[in-house]
């Protein structure tokens, strides 16, 4: 049986900003939902904003805030939205040490000043920061309770999801069970194994994490310690939290860049799908995990019928627009639940279908050709119908995927050697 998944849910999260310049209210508000796709309510005033989060509690992810009210001078509003646990990120023009103070024991995401022209694109990507923060799971390592309790606080208000470790040897454990912690902060005093073998091991064993290393040595080896030993960066305690918020964002950052690279590296450019390279290494796994849950495998390839004659008669523009419409319509009816699908070349793609023996790919494939069959693609003057032929293989328990594409390979020339717009089927 092909599992699929279910369709996300429509995302209710809401942005709030409590801000008594009707300018820059507007402007914000215009640049928040825009960036960030989330409905934006604004207020001007702490009666308007107590009055809102009284008639909707628990409405507000995230809120945007104006220190200084004309009702609420003294930072009153802050408090409300930091006291109904609303995630706050501070908006202000006055800025001095005793302000900061002010703002920082409320324990806020963070603070942006008014005083240039940044501020406003500032506090945007503030807000799609402390969103983006939520996806991302940081380890925190240290054997003292009372400091790991203190720094995981820190990284909990900037909203990453936070998990602990007391030793180096725990933080192992989890690292192995849990695939997508991406970032680990480690103390380097711990009992079992000190900051830098860990940064050693996790560097070996799960070399796509980052490691920040973290100490109150003043020894300034520590830091050099760590880095040597595979760390990506250093922080001092007693921590200045803009500076650990800062190079912890950096981190993260660097990570998702890696990640977008990573993408763009496995993507076809013309279709956005998948590449032949990406089929085989992914696939590979998800035969590999199939087989361990004793769960059928099998793939399909798919080839456009007359691509050459289309081609010929209506140039590459053309048959780079026929192979962007088949594309679409195979993410739409194939890219669904645990299937991999890809373009594996020329006018080829695969579909690897984990779950389903040769009878249910079979239908897949038949409702694939179907789909495509019915959808039009209009070149120059003329409206065309694309059609396209499958072949079809279940995967032996002994099969590796490379010979077991060239058995669905098989099928598929079959299939265009019996009129072409239909799907055959290897027999094992």
């Amino acid at each position: 049986m092909i599992r699929t998944q279910p369709e996300p849910a429509a995302d209710a999260r809401r942005i709030l900003v409590v801000e008594d310049s009707r300018t820059f209210s507007l402007a914000l508000r215009k640049l928040l939902e825009a960036e960030t796709g989330l409905p934006v309510t604004c207020c001007d005033s702490l009666r308007e904003l107590s009055a809102l989060i009284v008639a909707a509690p628990g409405a507000y992810t995230i809120a945007v805030v104006d220190l200084n009210l004309p009702d609420a001078p003294r930072g009153e509003a802050l408090d409300w939205t930091v006291t109904h646990g609303i995630p706050s990120i501070v908006f202000t023009a006055t800025f001095d040490l005793a302000t900061r103070g002010r703002i920082m024991e409320r324990e806020v995401i963070d603070y942006v000043l008014k005083d240039n022209e940044f501020a406003l694109p500032t506090v945007v990507s503030t807000v799609r920061r402390a969103l983006d923060n939520r996806n991302t799971r940081i380890l925190v390592v240290d054997d003292t309770r009372t400091t790991r309790k203190v720094l995981a606080r820190m990284l909990l208000i900037q909203q990453y999801a936070v998990v602990e470790a007391g030793s180096g040897q725990e933080a192992l454990q989890l690292l192995d069970r849990n695939p997508d912690i991406q970032l680990v902060v480690s103390d380097y005093y711990m009992p079992d194994m000190d900051g830098f073998e860990l940064a050693r091991r996790i560097r070996r064993r799960h070399p796509e994490v980052r490691v920040i290393g973290i100490s109150s040595s003043t020894d300034r080896q520590t830091s050099a310690g760590f880095l040597k030993a595979g760390a990506h960066d250093f922080v001092s305690r007693p921590f200045v939290l803009e500076e650990l918020q800062c190079r912890i964002a950096s981190n993260v950052e660097t990570l998702t860049q890696l990640r977008q690279l990573q993408d763009l590296a496995a993507r076809d450019y013309l279709t956005g799908l998948y590449n032949r390279r990406h089929f085989f290494e992914r696939g590979r796994r998800l035969l590999g995990e199939a087989r361990e849950l004793g769960l059928p495998v099998s793939v399909a390839i798919l080839d456009i019928d007359h691509f050459k004659r289309l081609n010929d008669r209506h140039g590459h523009d053309g048959g780079d627009k026929a192979l962007a419409a088949v594309a679409r319509s195979l993410s739409g009816l194939a890219a669904r639940g645990f299937n991999l699908l890809a373009r594996v070349g020329g006018e080829e793609f695969a579909i690897l279908f984990p779950g389903a023996d040769l009878a249910e790919a079979k239908r897949h494939c038949e409702e694939i050709r179907e789909g495509i069959a019915r959808e039009t693609l209009t070149l120059g003057d003329e409206t065309l119908s694309l059609t396209v032929s499958l072949g079809v293989a279940e995967i032996a328990r002994g099969d590796e995927l490379d010979a077991c594409l060239g058995h669905a390979d098989g099928a598929l020339y079959a299939a265009k050697q019996n009129g072409r717009n239909r799907v055959h089927t290897h027999a094992a």
